[in-house]
C-alpha cells in the first residue's frame, strides 16, 4: 500500500487532530503517502483532497476541532454518490481510507467497504456512544469541560442558595451526564437509558432541604428533555423555581486532554496498521486498557448501553 486517505465526519470532537496526526506520521514512518479529505463525505464526493505530510500535521495535536473540517452529507446514502466517492479515491491513487467519527460515519464507511474499497473506522465523538469500544476520542475532554462548568455553577448555586438544572449533550446516550454527575457530585442525573421519576427528583430536593441544604444540582441529558422543560415540571409539582444552564456546544471545544491525545494517537496508528495488513471493515477501539479492532457493523448494529453500576452509585452517593 503506497497511499491512503483520512477524513473526519459528523460532530467534531477534541482529539480528532491528534488522530489525524497519528495517521499521517505512522503512515510516513512506513513510507506511505497520506491524503486529507476536507469536509467529510461531502469532500470525498466533491474531490476536496489535499496532500498531508509531516509539516501539515505539525502543531495540531493540542488543538480541538478537526483540521480537516467536517460536514453532514445525507446524500451519501445514495448508491451513485458513494460510487462517485470511490472513483475520486481511485483516481487519486488512494488504496485505503481511515474514517474518524461516530456510528453514522461508520455506516458510510461500511457502504464503501461493501463496494470493495478498504476502510477502517476510528471512533471520534464526545458522546462515547460507539458500541464495541469503552471510550471514544473526545469524551474525556468533553467530560472535563462539563465538570469544570458544573463546579463553577455550584459556586453560584451555593452563594445564592438556588437549585440549578444543567442541560448537557447526549441525544441518545447519557455518558456525559452520568459521568459528570458522579464526578461533580450532582444530586440528580437524568439520562436517556433510564426512566426518570419526577416524584423521586422532588423527594431528593425535599430531603436535602430538610437537612439544611440550600442548593442542588440536577443534570439532564438533552435526549431526556430540555432543562427548561424539566424546570417547568418541577415548578408545576412544587411551586419552586430552579435556574437553568444549557452548556451547548462549549462541550465540543477546547484543547484535548492528555488522555484523549494518547487515545487518539493509539487509534490512528492502529488504523494504519490494519490497512497495511490488508484488513477492511474494521473499527478500532479500546477494551480493558488494550487497543483492539472489531467488525465495524458491531458499532452501529448494537445499541449503546450506559454503565448501570455508575448510575446506581450516583444515586447512592447523592442521598
Amino acid at each position: 500500500m503506497k497511499k491512503i486517505a483520512v477524513l473526519t465526519s459528523g460532530g467534531d470532537a477534541p482529539g480528532m487532530n491528534a488522530a489525524i496526526r497519528a495517521v499521517v506520521r505512522k503512515a510516513a514512518f512506513h513510507g506511505i503517502d497520506v491524503v486529507g479529505i476536507k469536509h467529510g463525505y461531502e469532500g470525498l464526493v466533491k474531490g476536496y483532497l489535499e496532500e498531508l505530510d509531516l509539516g501539515s500535521v505539525g502543531g495540531i495535536i493540542q488543538r480541538g476541532g478537526t483540521h480537516l473540517n467536517s460536514a453532514r452529507c445525507p446524500e451519501f446514502k445514495e448508491d451513485a454518490v458513494q460510487q462517485q466517492g470511490i472513483e475520486n479515491l481511485r483516481a487519486a491513487g488512494i488504496e485505503g481510507l481511515v474514517v474518524i467519527g461516530g456510528d453514522g460515519s461508520y455506516r458510510g464507511a461500511m457502504d464503501l467497504v461493501k463496494k470493495g474499497f478498504p476502510v477502517v473506522g476510528v471512533p471520534g465523538t464526545i458522546d462515547n456512544d460507539v458500541p464495541g469500544t469503552e471510550y471514544t476520542i473526545g469524551f474525556d475532554t468533553a467530560l472535563n469541560t462539563v465538570v469544570e462548568s458544573i463546579d463553577k455553577i455550584r459556586d453560584t448555586a451555593t452563594s445564592h442558595e438556588n437549585s440549578f438544572i444543567v442541560e448537557v449533550m447526549g441525544r441518545d446516550a447519557g455518558d456525559i451526564a452520568l459521568w459528570a454527575g458522579l464526578a461533580a457530585g450532582a444530586e440528580t442525573v437524568l439520562i436517556p437509558e433510564e426512566d426518570y421519576d419526577l416524584d423521586d427528583i422532588v423527594a431528593r430536593l425535599d430531603r436535602g432541604a430538610a437537612r439544611g441544604k440550600k442548593h442542588s444540582i440536577i443534570i439532564v441529558a438533552e435526549g431526556v428533555m430540555s432543562g427548561n422543560e424539566l424546570a417547568k415540571l418541577i415548578k408545576e409539582k412544587t411551586g419552586k423555581e430552579t435556574r437553568v444552564s444549557v452548556l451547548g456546544h462549549i462541550q465540543r471545544g477546547g484543547s484535548p486532554t492528555a488522555r484523549d491525545r494518547v487515545l487518539a494517537s493509539q487509534f490512528g496508528a492502529h488504523a494504519v496498521e490494519l490497512l497495511m495488513e490488508g484488513k477492511s471493515g474494521r473499527a478500532v477501539g479500546i477494551r480493558n486498557h488494550q487497543v483492539i479492532d472489531y467488525d465495524m457493523p458491531e458499532a452501529f448494529e448494537k445499541n449503546h448501553e450506559a454503565d448501570v453500576s455508575l448510575y446506581t452509585l450516583m444515586k447512592e452517593l447523592s442521598i
